[in-house]
């Protein structure tokens, strides 16, 4: 008796006869949606152009989202380009990817050529597109998009009118953005009452450094008769932490707690934070333990914060605890400016050594300018400045494209200052660098 296997990821059948079992869009897409790897991925996307499922618009979509998500930009552009007539919906789809892994610049070429193909845009197409412009700074495009919105009669939508607003504010563009705003309120058609536009608003003014009329505007909100969300009471509480107002900050609190606002990550490192930078560690420390849920942001924050507030060995002590099984979390980067930050106030080389060899040898993280400064001050208080040129040796040179690791090596550095100087000599340098690595990321996201 002949016998045949047919596999796909983590799924074996195993059939008898000539009859294969049946492969079509419904086990195509369970498939994709079950694909733990890139090379699962190319599995089932194999199986699809055998089987002839090429043409289902659904399927690409899902292959252009899980191959992005892997970082292979340049394989869902393969696929998006094979398809005959790409629906608006996949167009979408295509822009949205290349935001959201990296390549923003991408979406807005991709927009024009939707354009210049006369492919129908929707209402969804302007706040992806006006998204890639804020990622990538392009605030003239982001005009052009919005001129095209108006012309086409989509300009009402209050996605687009909120998204476009957040351009303007993240752009340093206040005005256009208070035009936006005003322009919503008065007509009267629309559903201008919508929270996120008042959030927008108001995260506007936070950013601009105008807490107070943040507040004025909320309570402008709260008379319109519209509920504050997560994301507006996060703006408030950074306010807060601006002005250095504790009491407003404590209202804050007041109110997310008296109107049943969940004290998750989000809200509850921004809690943490504002209530360090207004001097109240204590409050800092309470809403830490008494939050059930914890990301590495609540993590970092609060070690940060005890550091700052000179309590070093507590800093590192709540390292400890988050590395000892009490969190599922990986320390990054920013853990380690706080680590490394309370080591040089203890003034403990050996504890910096240790933590620093951890981050580099360990964890696999390249150190940045912050990690050497606290190391270069540690060696320099120690009196051991020849050891200062063995930090480069910690990590490869060539396999991480380390240039401060390079400049150490080539610049006699002795203390805090000379690399604060050595940053401003190099500035323009570094940015040349970080174009350069984005590139070589863009390549190394070839299948």
């Amino acid at each position: 008796m002949k016998v045949a296997c047919f596999c796909t990821p983590d799924i074996n059948y195993v059939y008898f006869g000539t009859q294969r079992p049946k492969f079509g869009s419904k086990e195509a897409l369970f498939y994709l949606q079950r694909c733990s790897n890139f090379k699962h991925l190319r599995q089932v996307h194999g199986r699809i152009i055998r089987y002839g499922l090429t043409h289902d618009q659904l399927l690409i979509r899902n292959l252009i989202q899980i191959s992005s998500s892997y970082g292979k930009l340049n394989y869902a552009k393969l696929v998006f380009e094979q398809l005959n007539s790409p629906d608006t919906f996949t167009w979408n789809v295509m822009i949205r990817a290349y935001t959201r892994f990296g390549s923003p610049e991408k979406a807005l070429i991709l927009f024009t050529i939707m354009v210049s193909k006369g492919i129908e845009l929707d209402k969804f197409t302007y706040p992806f597109v006006i998204n890639a412009c804020i990622v990538s700074s392009a605030t003239d495009f982001g005009k052009v998009v919005q001129a095209l919105a108006i012309k086409m009669g989509f300009w009402n939508d209050t996605y687009v009118q909120n998204t476009m607003m957040n351009l303007y504010f993240k752009c340093e563009d206040a005005d256009n953005g208070h035009k936006v705003f005003d322009k919503m309120r008065v007509q009267e058609e629309m559903p201008s009452k919508n929270v996120v536009s008042w959030t927008a608003m108001i995260d506007g003014y936070v950013r601009h450094q105008q807490p107070m009329e943040a507040f004025d505007l909320f309570e402008r909100m709260r008379l319109d008769g519209v509920q504050p969300n997560e994301f507006t009471l996060v703006s408030l509480i950074k306010a807060c932490a601006e002005m250095g107002s504790l009491k407003l900050g404590k209202w804050i609190h007041d109110y997310a707690f008296n109107n049943d606002f969940k004290l998750d990550p989000f809200l509850g490192t921004a809690l943490i934070d504002m209530y360090s930078k207004c001097g109240s560690l204590d409050d800092a420390r309470q809403v830490f333990d008494t939050m059930e849920a914890k990301n590495l942001a609540t993590w970092n924050t609060m070690i940060t914060s005890l550091g700052v507030h000179g309590l070093r060995n507590e800093a590192l002590e709540l390292f400890e605890e988050m590395l000892n099984n009490k969190s599922n979390e990986v320390p990054d980067a920013i853990t380690f400016v706080g680590v490394l930050n309370a080591c040089l106030q203890l003034n403990d080389l050996e504890q910096g050594q240790k933590y620093f060899n951890l981050m580099t040898q360990h964890y696999g993280i390249t150190p940045l300018l912050e990690h050497y400064a606290c190391m270069v001050q540690l060696y320099r208080n120690a009196n051991v400045l020849d050891d200062i040129y063995t930090l480069d040796k910690t990590i490869s040179v060539e396999k991480t494209n380390n240039y401060v690791a390079e400049f150490l090596q080539e610049n006699k550095i002795i203390g805090v200052d000379d690399i604060e100087e050595l940053l401003q000599k190099h500035y323009r340098y570094l940015n040349c660098l970080e174009e350069q690595v984005v590139d070589n990321f863009s390549s190394s996201s070839s299948p």
